[in-house]
């Protein structure tokens, strides 16, 4: 009896030592940046650099429907390491090589393991469930809780505010508040990425959101923890909203995710970065998301411009016909991409049968057979815009049909969710898409978070405050956004802000107008926006009758590559103004965008290899602070020696641009 009573004592003790707390660390390659996990009665993480603690300690776990819990009181067992570094070679990015180094280290318990991984960039944790059968998701509990009451920059959901259940169905667009986290509305979730300006600037997002609802965040205890929220899977969703092309949540299920056995969680990216302008050159998302599949051939695919007519209004000139959603219409905007090289020409919203939500179904006065045949012989290709709804009620059919016809893509639109459902669409139609060999551009879209990597067809997304908003915005916001958006949604990924208007209006002139609208800011703001801005797909927003009128800013949004084998953030301060430089084959450009306040900025070149250069510079003119569409046009020729690199000298006026063109001889 004593013998037994022992034995049990052993195995109580042995028990308590290995439930006791445990604390794990990885480190970054260069040594600044490490994670610990600690292990006990709740499972946290905290982030530091050089021992400078960036975010506090913060509990995580996942709840699932039968009480499993990957979190607290589990029993680590082994820690498994391993050091990577490996050369990316993308499809479509803004690089054509991106270097990967990171250290990982997997804890693995019963249930479930734990991944975090530590980049010179930044930090990255996921959890993968060891489940052998499907299971459900209940809650997750993503929290980052930070050390003071530091500034942040706070994309508020900024539609139906009632509760926060009605914030779920949103656009994912609006500008940014920059306050302290404590003074966060606790009635408003906000969307990622953002920013908290600690020690060092922390960006937080996720990727590789895959069959899993993206993650909101929200402060409800006017302190410095923020939480994430998800959206619960819906139960029943009804056909209606804009057109009756969405797809409205009535009611929601008991539980955030239905999931397969053994299924692998997003990554919680949390980067970090000394200074600004490193936020602007950050690949982590790209990084994190899943390769495309080995093999796959993407060669069919084309980046390049379009010919929009939406912003526009459809609104030509100088025509016999009248100008609208006909085939006249659309053979002039073919006619004018075709003359200047753009590849692309959009049938926006209205071709299509109004609020039928069927893509069979064609208006009259369009025949996307004879156009599409017509851009062919052109050497412009058609994308077509479609309604969720619309699209998702039979994407297999409507590829294959569109296919056939020599569609080369859709803009697909008013998801404006990012429930379980709707992140399976978004995969749904890229793979659909990739089959027929077409594209997709998403709009009324959640941040990216890595699926065109996946799927390199995936050519932009929105989720951006765009171009679009000037036809009936009255803020003045939007001039600081543009100087905001590179250090904090680019770092998400490309995104489709739908630049290169024509109409250009200083802040005190500008007003919105739905048919002939126009930019705040000046014209080469407008077209410095083309070097700033990921897009491998990108708009012409204007009127094909106002670039004939302007050819030499039409020649340069024309030209410039949407890809690019090497791109570099040069300067700036978030919502103050930045520089960019990007590179396609031997030609680099240099862009640089200003707030409202008149800058000028000098601007290194010593990047560049010594050699000579032809010189092409858009600068704002004399008097674009009174006339936004004044600006100049010099050529010049440049010597780089490696004893005397060059810098420039900027002048911007206020929410203005200045661009440069080098060719190396």
């Amino acid at each position: 009896m004593k013998r037994t009573l022992v034995i049990i004592a052993a195995a109580l003790f042995c028990t308590v030592c290995m439930a006791a707390p445990k604390s794990f660390t990885v480190s970054s390659p260069d040594g600044h940046l490490s994670a610990t996990v600690q292990t006990g009665s709740a499972l946290t993480y905290s982030v530091t650099f050089d021992g400078a603690v960036i975010v506090a300690p913060s509990e995580i776990s996942m709840t699932l429907t039968d009480g499993t819990i990957y979190g607290g009181n589990a029993t680590p067992g082994r820690c498994r390491r391993v050091s990577v570094s490996q050369t990316i070679k993308p499809v479509l990015y803004k690089r054509a090589e991106v270097k990967d180094e990171y250290n990982e280290m997997k804890i693995e318990f019963k249930a479930f393991d734990l991944l975090f991984r530590a980049y010179d960039e930044g930090v990255a944790y996921r959890f993968v469930s060891k489940s052998k059968s499907d299971f459900c998701v209940a809650a997750e509990k993503a929290s980052f809780c930070f050390a003071e009451d530091y500034s942040a920059f706070i994309p508020y959901v900024a539609q139906h505010l009632e509760t926060l259940e009605s914030q779920l169905w949103n656009s994912f667009e609006n500008t940014y508040e920059h306050i302290a986290i404590s003074a966060w509305d606790s009635k408003r979730l906000a969307f990622l990425p953002l920013v908290v300006e600690a020690p060092k600037k922390v960006l937080i997002t996720e990727a590789d959101l895959w069959d899993y609802p993206g993650m909101y965040l929200y402060n409800s205890d006017a302190d410095a923890t923020l939480e994430g929220v998800f959206a619960a899977v819906p139960d029943e969703v009804e056909q209606g909203g804009h057109n009756m092309l969405q797809g409205l949540v009535k009611t929601r299920k008991p539980y955030i995710a239905e999931c397969k056995a053994g299924a692998a969680f997003p990554w919680r990216v949390i980067a970090v970065a000394s200074n600004d302008i490193a936020l602007a050159d950050c690949d982590l998302v790209y990084k994190l998301a899943r390769p495309a599949a080995a093999g796959s051939d993407w060669s069919w695919m084309e980046p390049g411009k379009v010919a929009w007519d939406w912003w526009n209004d459809w609104n030509i000139t100088g025509v016999d016909f009248a100008a609208g959603i006909n085939n006249d219409t659309y053979k002039y905007y073919i006619d004018f991409a075709s003359a200047n090289g753009i590849e692309y020409v959009i049938l926006d919203e209205g071709w299509a049968v109004n609020k039928q939500a069927d893509l069979f179904q064609v208006i009259p006065e369009i025949d996307v057979k004879m156009l599409s045949e017509y851009a062919q012989k052109k050497n412009v290709g058609l994308v077509l815009w479609a309604g969720y709804w619309a699209f998702n009620r039979d994407m297999e059919a409507v590829c294959k049909h569109y296919s056939q016809l020599g569609i080369k893509g859709f803009k697909i639109d008013f998801m404006d969710r990012d429930d379980q459902p709707m992140v399976h669409f978004y995969q749904e139609a890229a793979a659909t898409a990739a089959k027929y060999h077409m594209f997709v551009d998403f709009h009324g879209a959640y941040k990216p978070t890595g699926l065109h990597r996946t799927f390199p067809n995936v050519i932009n997304y929105e989720g951006v405050h765009g171009l679009e908003q000037m036809k009936w915005e009255k803020t003045l916001g939007q001039v600081e956004y543009d100087v905001t958006i590179p250090f904090i949604r680019m770092a998400a990924g490309p995104m489709d802000y739908t630049q290169g208007a024509m109409l250009n209006a200083t802040m005190r002139n500008y007003r919105p107008c739905n048919s002939e609208p126009m930019s705040i800011g000046t014209r080469c703001r407008q077209l410095a926006e083309y070097v700033i801005f990921d897009a491998p797909f990108t708009m012409l927003c204007d009127s094909p009758s106002h670039y004939m009128k302007e050819p030499e800013c039409t020649e340069f949004i024309a030209s410039i590559p949407t890809v690019w084998d090497e791109t570099m953030a040069l300067d700036g301060v978030i919502s103050d103004y930045v520089v960019m430089a990007r590179r396609s084959g031997s030609d680099w450009y240099v862009g640089a965008l200003t707030d409202e306040y008149a800058r000028t900025l000098s601007i290194s070149l010593d990047f560049l290899e010594p050699g000579t250069y032809e010189a092409t510079v858009y600068a704002d003119g004399v008097n674009a602070s009174r006339a936004a569409t004044d600006f100049r046009l010099s050529r010049s020729v440049l010597t780089v020696s490696e004893s005397s690199p060059l810098t420039l000298s900027a002048a911007l006026a206020p929410a203005g641009g200045y661009v440069i063109k080098l060719h190396k001889r």
